[in-house]
């Protein structure tokens, strides 16, 4: 991604929406508990961008926070009306965290690594391996 290119999100409802700007730092899937409770998925995919490139385009007042006390960077943010998961800055206020499935457009950079794997679901199946279906399948 280009220095002068920008990337929206938003939430399910739509009523808070932000973009990202710039060069886009780091993109992962985190296998934390923190983040599979978040999220109610085997990982999360995030993106971590610098607190200069984020910024609120609507809706900010409407963005709740949930930080875990013994926690040294993990917090939580959302939609107070429709629940979604959205950006949140890290409690050292060196990073925001966007959650990848929040962005309205290809970001233009794939996650290039898995992080706390060690803690990551004993159910977890890789969806490669799974049978592949454009909507739900029919029975029979």
């Amino acid at each position: 991604m280009s220095d002068n290119s920008e990337v929206k999100g938003s939430c399910l409802c739509g009523q808070v929406s932000y973009s990202i700007s710039g060069n886009l730092g780091i993109f992962q899937y985190c296998h934390c508990s923190r983040c599979r409770k978040f999220t109610g998925s085997p990982f999360a995919a995030n993106m971590i961008v610098a607190p200069a490139q984020f910024s609120w385009l609507k809706g900010e007042s409407l963005v709740g926070r949930y930080e875990v006390e013994d926690a040294k960077h993990f917090a939580t943010c959302f939609c107070k009306v429709c629940g979604s998961s959205l950006p949140w800055m890290s409690k050292s206020g060196k990073g925001i965290i966007i959650p990848a499935g929040t962005f309205d457009d290809d970001p233009g950079l794939r996650p290039k690594q898995n992080i706390f794997v060690g803690s990551g679901s004993d159910w977890y199946v890789n969806p490669d391996t799974l049978p592949k279906n454009d909507g739900i399948p029919k029975k029979g």
